[in-house]
């Protein structure tokens, strides 16, 4: 490989999914590759896929990788909400609860019920806050009202009364667990402090309150997005229109459209680095399109790319997250740990919950 400019984070990323070889007959260069079938080269084919609904897995007799245990066929079933996947598991439509069980049923898993196993495994995926500095009316143009947003999130509520105590309090743009976290927000902004909101405001001459749209999918992310109306329309300073859509792919193209002014955004981590959490999403050209480019950040991206030694590049991942803190073109709310909870007659769950590669061949059943 040639690579335009230095980065030590290459090695991970070919060697993870956010950089898998693919035939090149198979996927053209300046084009979406279109219709159904699956090309690879896993210890599983694509044996049926019905969108949105289920996809079905069966051993790849013709694969010669380094996996030696040949898995079980598998079928992955999707729901639109948490509730779907809490009525299918009290159903028993499903063996293997992946994600999606509301925080509540998370919680009141009995430790001593012999029929569930529930495992629990490192993850960094982390929950933010999209500003959009786009829009036409430009409600969070100023850095100011981006600010007071900022400082108006009680994410011990969040984590407690929404999601109990399933998640954990974010407040920088790595997550916990990463080399490279700090506390950025937590150094900069009071908890939930509508009188630290409110001096922002006016220091900047805007006038309150600041009517935005925040957008959000169904189910639990419903559930937060009522709770986060109700922290930043605290004190008058901020009126939130409510703005729901269903279907994931429409709620993505909606968002990188400009839609809404603040909406719930998911990041799940390419690759064990720091630089899968700041690049793709604060640097130039950035996966959330929301108008935000930093000729600081930008250059400081590169200079962390530098060091093969990542534990080198720590004090510019901090100065990075100091620089979105002030700028706030995000607002990292909370992250959680990969739970998987299973039917006891289900082995090799746990698998699922050690890190991001879908073990699926480490599945059987009793």
């Amino acid at each position: 490989f040639r690579l335009a400019t230095a980065d030590a984070t290459w090695p991970s990323k070919i060697a993870t999914g956010a950089g898998s070889v693919v035939d090149p007959a198979e996927f053209p260069a300046d084009r979406l590759r279109k219709g159904t079938s699956a090309s690879g080269s896993g210890p599983y084919v694509l044996a049926s896929y019905e969108e949105g609904t289920s996809l079905t897995l069966e051993p790849n007799t013709g694969y010669e990788g380094a996996v030696t245990t040949k898995g079980v066929p598998v079928e992955i079933r999707y729901f639109e909400t948490t509730q779907g996947v809490e009525e299918a598991w009290q159903a028993r439509r499903v063996d293997i609860a992946y994600a999606g069980l509301p925080a509540a049923a998370l919680a009141g898993i009995d430790p001593g019920d012999t029929d569930v196993r529930l495992s629990v495994g490192n993850s960094a995926e982390a929950h933010y806050l999209v500003l959009n500095l786009n829009s036409p009316r430009k409600p969070l143009g100023k850095a100011a009202a981006r600010r007071a947003l900022a400082a108006l999130v009680d994410r011990g509520r969040l984590a407690g009364e929404v999601f109990k105590h399933t998640v954990t309090p974010l407040y920088s743009l790595v997550p916990q667990g990463v080399a490279g976290h700090s506390t950025a927000f937590f150094d900069r902004y009071p908890e939930a402090d509508p009188a630290h909101a409110a001096r922002s405001l006016r220091s900047a001459g805007v006038t309150s309150p600041v009517r935005i749209k925040l957008g959000h999918q169904a189910g639990t992310a419903a559930v937060e997005a009522r709770e986060l109306k109700r922290q930043f329309e605290r004190g008058g300073l901020f009126r939130v229109e409510l703005i729901e859509e269903r279907d994931f792919t429409t709620y993505q193209k909606r968002s990188l459209r400009g839609d809404f002014d603040v909406h719930l955004y998911q990041w799940v981590p390419d690759f064990p680095d720091a630089d899968t959490f700041v690049q793709p999403l604060v640097g130039t050209g950035n996966v959330l399109d929301n108008g935000y480019a930093s000729a600081e950040v930008d250059h400081i991206i590169r200079d962390t790319q530098r060091f093969t030694d990542r534990g080198r590049a720590m004090k510019q991942f901090r100065a990075i997250q100091d620089t979105v803190a002030k700028d706030v073109p995000l607002i990292p709310v909370w992250h959680r740990q990969r739970q998987v909870v299973t039917r006891s007659a289900v082995l090799g769950g746990h698998r699922l919950a050690e890190d991001a590669v879908w073990r699926l061949w480490e599945l059987r059943r009793l």
